[in-house]
Parts: structure tokens; C-alpha cells; sequence
């Protein structure tokens, strides 16, 4: 253990040196604000239902719930939450747009928490829902992280055995939760913070991320269905699409936009809003990576034949395009050596 921790340590603080503002700015909100705790209460940073509407009116907590844990492994969580949405995020999005998803996602997280508390109070008419529960945590910014990853890097394999891709984690994860929560071991305010960070991420990603190709991503892989299993999906499908015909009247969300570039060099090109270039390669690298594995796993068995001709043995001779190749031999004699000079024969003498 005492080996492993300078190992860790090292590895901790590369990843932290090599981090953005943003990323380092977050780290250090959340370990002060768990300092913080130590000292003096800090109840007033979370989102209480009760609070936040007038007459109270704590707004501020909208931006501060999201940094504020109370035990160290949730410290754990939201540390490594940050660092991880900045190694795979922020070098597709640059970091503004980073601080821009955390903040989208937090906010909705407190209002749609806190709205969803107060819908409870109003059918229960318990006051321990206005006023006791407090919506805090980095649970709901996980939930967005999960979503922005099955966008970006979704076919990618998190567990070999039982084989587990990045595309399942979001609902797996909300599963556990559920259970958890069923088995009172976890408390309903965390689960509510995950569930609306999922909702809340993948409506921004969706219909309002603003990038090089317009806004959202409208790619069928990325459809709400895509979030359930397989036998559910038409029927989630088809709730989904009524709900977003219904937000298409209402003008809260836009339809579905496709360009055709007929112009291209090559044939029609179709693109869809939200298709980023650098998603685009990423998936072409993908492609050739998997091509290239497979085929390096077979084996050329074809054989090919032998280029070697039979040559017949031909003497050396100088060819000339005047002389024969070889003189003809008198009877009688034996047959004159070889010679690389051209000889002439004496001609018989005339009797």
C-alpha cells in the first residue's frame, strides 16, 4: 500500500498539471467547500425546495449544490467526475463549453429537483419535503457526463467480461441507483439528482448545443429510445416523438433539420446538425483500428507460384548481323575451336 500511494500521487498530479483552468477551478470549489464543513454549516449551499421559491428566493444554491459533499467518498466522486469529463470532453469541446455543460446541468438539477419536491409536498401536504430534504451533490453532473460520453464515444467497451459499452452506462448506473434506493441504503434526493442530470444533459446535447454545425446533435444513435433496452424501444420511441411533436408547437424545441450538400466532389452529402468533424474521424479511426485487427487475425493461406523459368543453356556468342554463328566445317577436319574472333577459311586452290 505505502508503494502504491508515491505511484498514485504522481500519477494525481500529472493529471492535474496537464488540466485546464476549469477543471482545476472545480476541484478546488469542491475540496474547499468540504473544508468548509468542518467549520460552519453549510446546508445553505444546497437546494432545499422549500427555499428556493419566494419567498426565500436562495438562488445562489442553484450554483453551489452541485460542488457541496458531506463525506469524503462523495468528495471521490465529484473529484473524479470533474477530471474525467475534462480528460474526454474538453479536448472536444474546449473548455468554456465544458463550464457551460456543468452549469446548464447543475441549474436544471436544482430546478427540476426542487420543482419535483414540491409537486410531492403538494399531493402529500408533508412539510419534511419542503424544508428537510437538500439537493446537493455531483451525482447529476455524473448522469451528464455518462450521457455526453455514450454521444461521443459510445461504442467503446468499458468491461470486456460480461461486455459492458459506455452506451449502457447511463441507464445501468440509474439501475443501481434504484436499487440502492430501494434497499434504503441510498436517499431519494441522489437519485432524483441523477436521474434529472441524465434528462437535463441529453435535452441540452440534443436540441442545444451550439458548435461548427449548427445546434444538437439529431443522430439517430443518440434518440431517447436509444437509452432503453431494445424490446422497449418502439415504445419509448413513440412517447418520445409525441412529446417532441408536442414541444415543436409549443416552439420550446425545434424539428429535426437535414442539409443536403449537393455540391460535394464526391455524391450527395448528407449531413446532420450535431455531427462534429472531430466525432466524424473519431469514428474513422475507430473503423480502421477494428479493420486492421482483423486483419491481422487471418492468414494468407493462398500460395503463390514459383517465378523461376526453365531456361535452356545457350553458348556465349558474339551475334553479328552479317556472319552466320557458326562457320561450316570441311570433311575430314574436326571441328575448329571455339573462337571469340571472327576467322575466315583459306579457299582451295584452283587446279
Amino acid at each position: 500500500m505505502q508503494r502504491a500511494l508515491p505511484g498514485a500521487r504522481q500519477h494525481l498530479g500529472a493529471i492535474l498539471a496537464s488540466a485546464s483552468v476549469v477543471v482545476k477551478a472545480l476541484c478546488a470549489a469542491v475540496l474547499f467547500l468540504y473544508l468548509l464543513s468542518f467549520a460552519v454549516d453549510t446546508g445553505c449551499l444546497a437546494v432545499t425546495p422549500g427555499y428556493l421559491f419566494p419567498p426565500n428566493f436562495w438562488i445562489w444554491t442553484l450554483a453551489t449544490h452541485g460542488l457541496m459533499e458531506q463525506h469524503v467518498w462523495d468528495v471521490a466522486i465529484s473529484l473524479t467526475t470533474v477530471v474525467v469529463a475534462g480528460r474526454l470532453l474538453e479536448p472536444l469541446w474546449g473548455a468554456l463549453e465544458l463550464l457551460i455543460f456543468f452549469s446548464v446541468v447543475n441549474v436544471s438539477v436544482g430546478l427540476l429537483g426542487a420543482f419535483a419536491y414540491l409537486l410531492t409536498y403538494m399531493a402529500s401536504f408533508n412539510l419534511v419535503y419542503l424544508f428537510t430534504v437538500r439537493i446537493h451533490g455531483a451525482l447529476g453532473f455524473l448522469g451528464g457526463v455518462l450521457v455526453a460520453l455514450k454521444q461521443t464515444m459510445g461504442d467503446c467497451v468499458v468491461l470486456r467480461v460480461p461486455q459492458v459499452r459506455v452506451s449502457v452506462m447511463p441507464m445501468l448506473l440509474l439501475a443501481l441507483l434504484l436499487l440502492l434506493r430501494l434497499a434504503t441504503l441510498l436517499q431519494s434526493p441522489a437519485l432524483a439528482s441523477y436521474g434529472f442530470g441524465l434528462l437535463s444533459s441529453w435535452v441540452y446535447l440534443r436540441f442545444y448545443q451550439r458548435h461548427s454545425r449548427g445546434r444538437g446533435d439529431m443522430a439517430d444513435h443518440f434518440a431517447f429510445a436509444t437509452f432503453f433496452p431494445e424490446i422497449l424501444q418502439p415504445v419509448v420511441g413513440l412517447l418520445a416523438n409525441l412529446v417532441h411533436g408536442l414541444l415543436v408547437k409549443v416552439k420550446i424545441c425545434q424539428k429535426t433539420v437535414k442539409r443536403y450538400d449537393v455540391g460535394a466532389p464526391s455524391s450527395i452529402t448528407i449531413s446532420l446538425p450535431g455531427t462534429d468533424p472531430q466525432d466524424a474521424e473519431r469514428r474513422r479511426q475507430l473503423a480502421l483500428k477494428a479493420l486492421n485487427e482483423r486483419l491481422k487475425r487471418v492468414e494468407d493461406q493462398s500460395v503463390w507460384p514459383s517465378m523461376d523459368d526453365d531456361e535452356e543453356e545457350s553458348g556465349a556468342k558474339v551475334d553479328s548481323p552479317l556472319l552466320s554463328d557458326k562457320a561450316p566445317t570441311p570433311p575430314g577436319k574436326g571441328a575448329a575451336p571455339e573462337s571469340s574472333l571472327i576467322t575466315f577459311e583459306a579457299a582451295p586452290s584452283t587446279l
